[in-house]
Parts: structure tokens; sequence; C-alpha cells
């Protein structure tokens, strides 16, 4: 999402690398590559020109104070700390404030009028907007005002049946006005308490349906009138924004396609051309993916900080937090199976692509990285093809043999351990996938576990952090199996990739190692 506008942002940041102050020449450099990409991503020329100068003021007016006192200690703050900080202030400010609070009636039903442009995904929002309003307990009816556009009702009608709310139509040939006005009656009528009018859209902007949208608003004076605004169409959505803003009086907008464009300046320019807020986001396909706008949350996402407060809501949306707590604690002590796998990409796969989960994380992927959803379905379709017995017991895909070595100047035999031909074959042939394959997700699960068994034992530390849960400790987990859905072109995966990493019988084979040297000693002092 939003990887032109990224992309010019990382680059200032390496501007600073080895500088130890704020000079004016690197600022100017920076700020350069800063315009470049904010322009190339479709963001007004006049919002880049406010911006540019917002950030140049505050970055030159004043002198940075690059050393700061935090208890007694004297901290020290890279010029590009300082940059970045100045950036995010006024990234989040060029988008905010927002309020998604959606306002309500204080008699009657609730109206909530949806317009945009033909093919904005007008009428797939409008269901994303009801299950949303479902989730808060709201009784919705959807009202079918677009009789234009061929089968626009009987959509409406699908989407109403997925999201479990009924929705309001009349035959062909009535006009929007009068079905919207007896949709706002049935509403009232049927104990609903908010109607969405799902009203038409044109492939451009046109008087007549500027008119019919305007007498909407006069008869069925609704609380929210939203703009519904296609990331991918640029600077054209920023047009249309202030197109429809002179007509009606929007309470703000509802941004699509966002996570599908590359630009998508239209989510920075449109506050500040129209003075009205993005209210929310539509980050997928599904009814699920409508989200609240958080400025600061897309501004740090674009520094390339990620985004963990929004990463945390996800997450909360799909877990359990009780369960999720029992489940931390049993991992963390290393009783972590196939099965624990297998249901945790599942709630992997509900928080939406593993490319917008990436972006939330405060990190940067390296140059060239390729995150794919499909690693997902292979490694789905792997543990699924394993039995019962071999889910909870990963390790019976590990067999023991003896080898025979020269140590010392004499033949001697030691235990290995590589995996179970027979099972990795049936597994294999029965997910479709490449015996390699198999055995890799073998050695990359029995690596993860060992990492969670020693983070549960490592001197308490996660204890000792006041206040924390398991339900934290589960949110941390969920960061640190995602290497396995990545690749990054040349990363070698060592001299022992596709080998066990643990060795078979440890606890026993120690047991005997420190017997014979028990006796070795035993020996040497008779």
């Amino acid at each position: 999402m939003l990887e032109t506008i990224s992309k010019g942002f990382r680059l200032a940041k390496a501007r600073f690398t080895g500088k130890t102050e704020l000079t004016a020449d690197v600022i100017d450099e920076a700020l350069g590559d800063v315009r470049m990409s904010l322009l190339e991503a479709d963001v007004g020329f006049s919002v880049v020109k406010t911006f540019m100068a917002r950030v140049k003021d505050k970055a030159m007016g004043e002198e940075i104070q690059l050393a700061a006192k935090s208890k007694d200690k004297n901290v020290r703050i890279t010029p590009e700390q300082a940059f970045i900080k100045i950036c995010q202030d006024e990234l989040t400010a060029l988008m905010g404030p927002v309020e998604t609070e959606i306002k309500y009636a204080r008699k009657g039903p609730t109206g909530i009028m949806m317009v945009g442009l033909q093919g904005s995904g007008k009428t797939t929002t409008v269901g994303k907007l009801a299950r949303y309003l479902e989730k808060d307990k709201k009784k919705v009816l959807l009202v079918a005002a677009d009789v234009y556009r061929p089968a626009a009702i009987e959509q409406l009608k699908v989407i109403g049946e997925k999201a479990g709310v009924p929705v309001y139509s009349e035959p062909a040939g009535n006009s929007p006005p009068d079905i919207c006005e007896r949709g706002v009656q049935y509403a009232r009528e049927h104990g609903r308490d908010v109607v969405i009018f799902d009203t038409a859209g044109r492939l451009t902007i046109d008087e007549p349906l500027m008119n019919e949208l305007v007498e909407i608003d006069r008869r069925c004076k609704p609380a929210n009138i939203f703009l519904v605004l296609d990331a991918m169409i640029g600077q054209v959505s920023v047009d249309t924004a202030k197109a429809f803003n002179e007509r009606l009086n929007l309470e703000g907008f509802i941004m699509t396609k966002l996570d599908g464009d590359t630009r998508g300046g239209a989510a920075l320019s449109v506050k500040e051309v129209t003075g009205k807020p993005i209210k929310f986001l539509g980050m997928g396909e599904t009814l699920d993916k409508l989200e609240e706008f958080r400025p600061e949350g897309l501004a740090t996402r674009i520094l390339g900080m990620g985004d963990i407060v929004g990463l945390v809501k996800d997450f909360e949306q799909v877990v359990d937090a009780e369960k999720a707590e029992r489940d931390a604690r049993r991992m963390l002590k290393g009783k972590f199976d196939m099965a624990d796998f297998l249901e945790q990409i599942r709630v992997i796969k509900k928080m939406g692509s593993l490319k917008d989960l990436f972006e939330k994380m405060p990190m940067e992927l390296p140059e060239g990285a390729n995150i794919d959803d499909k690693e997902l379905q292979k490694i789905e379709a792997m543990i699924s093809s394993m039995t019962p017995k071999e889910r909870s017991r990963p390790e019976l895909f590990v067999e023991s043999s003896w080898e025979s070595i020269i140590a010392n100047g004499r033949q001697q035999k030691r235990r290995t351990a590589d995996y179970a031909p027979s099972r990795v074959r049936r597994v294999a042939i029965g997910s479709g996938r490449k015996e390699t394959e198999v055995k890799e997700l073998l050695h990359k699960f029995a690596m993860m576990r060992q990492m969670m068994q020693q983070i549960g034992q490592s001197s308490g530390l996660l204890g000792k952090i006041p206040g924390m849960k398991g339900i934290a400790q589960a949110k941390q987990m969920m960061g640190m199996d995602f290497s396995q859905f990545m690749t990054v072109p040349g990363m070698d995966q060592g001299p022992r990739a596709g080998r066990p990493p643990i060795r078979v019988n440890r606890d026993k084979d120690k047991a005997k190692r420190k017997a014979a040297k028990m006796a070795r000693k035993k020996n040497k002092r008779r």
C-alpha cells in the first residue's frame, strides 16, 4: 500500500546515513526525494507544496535539539530520527484529525446516504458498513436506490443476504427519491435503527445525477452522507470529492482499493482539499474488511514504522482473548504441535493478506522480498495431509540411525537424525507438494517450537513486565513465524537446510554422556 510514497521516504532517510547534524543541504536533498514520490503517487501539487513548506520550516526554522535528557541521562537523537518525527507529525496533521463515530438521529431511523462514481466499490462498501454497524448491535436496512445500473438491485440483495441484513427494493421505473422515502417509512414500521441508501453512480459527474442526490437528501434528511472514493483513479478522486462536496454536505469519505494501489495519493490530498476527513478504509473484498481510518497509523506505515495499534485491533477481532492466553502459556512451555500451527495459520488468514500484516509491523522488508498468501495455502495443505497422530507428535517424522566415524584415530559410532522418508513422501503426495517442501516445513516448525520454548524459559523475562499476560505473549508470537511466508532472492538456506534441527532422544543421550564422564573420572581416581 502506498509503495510509491514509502519509497520516497526511504530514500530520504538514507540521505542522513553517517550525518551528525541537520544541515540545509541534506534537508533539501531529502525533501527532493519526498517531493518526487508524492507527485508520482498523484498527490495534488498544492498539497505537496504545502507539506514540503511545513516540513522544511520545522526542520530549519528552529534549532533541532539532537540531545535530550531522560531520567538524568543524555539521550542522543540522530538527524534521521528528528527528520522522520517531523514528517510523521506533518503526515498525521495532513490527514487528520478524524472522528470515526457515525452521527445518529435523535428520533426515528438514522439515514446514511452512500454516494460515488460507478465502479468505486460503493455497493460492496454498503454491505461492509452494514456488517460494521451490525457488530455495534444496530438493526440495519439497506435500500436499493440504484435503478440504472444493470443487476445493481440483485447485487445488493446478494450482499445483504451475506451480511444478514434485509434489503428494501421496488420494481424498475420508480424514482430513487421516492424509493428512499418509502424505505425510511418501511424501516420505521419494522423497527430498524439505521437505513443505508445505495444510490446510483455515473461514469462521470453530471447534473441529473447531482440533482437526484440533492433531492434524496432534501426528502430523507440523512444524518450522514459518505462519498466512496476509488484510490486507484488518483487525482481524479480528489476532483470528484470537490464536486460532490460543493453540492452535498458530506460527512466524510470512505476510501476503497487502497490495498491494491501503489500510488494512492488521494488519501493524502482529500482532507487538505475539501476539509472533510476520510472516515473508513476498505482494505479487502470480504464484508469484514472495513476499518476505521487512523491518520497516525497510515503515517507510520508510509514511513516504514508499522502500525501496531491496527495490528492488535485486527488480532482481537478474530481471536478469543481467554483461549489465546491459554494457548500462549502452553506454547511457551514447548507444548506446540502441528494442530496449533494449523490453527494459527487460519487465524492469520482471517486477519487479511500477509502483505498488509507485514506493513503493520515495525519492520522494513528486504529489497525484492516476495510475500505470497499462497504459501499459507501450501502449508495448510501439507499439515492437513498429516494424520492426527502426526500433528500432535511431529517428532514421528524424525527417525534416528547410527553412523560410523573416525575420531581420535578410533572408529566410533554416533546417533544421527533424519526425516522418515515414507511419512514425508505420503504427506507430499497427499498435499500435491514436493518432498523438499515438506522437509522445509518440518525444519522451520521445529526451529519455531524451540524458539518459543527458549522464550518461555528465559529467566522469567516476560514475567518481569508488569501486567504482562498470555494474550500479550500470543500477540508477540504472531510475528515469529512469518519468515516462512517470505522469500528473498539469493537467500541462503545454509548447509543444514531441510535437515532436522533437533537430535533424537537428546535428553537420553545427554544422560548417557554424563554417566560415561562420571565413570571415566571414577576410573582415573582408582
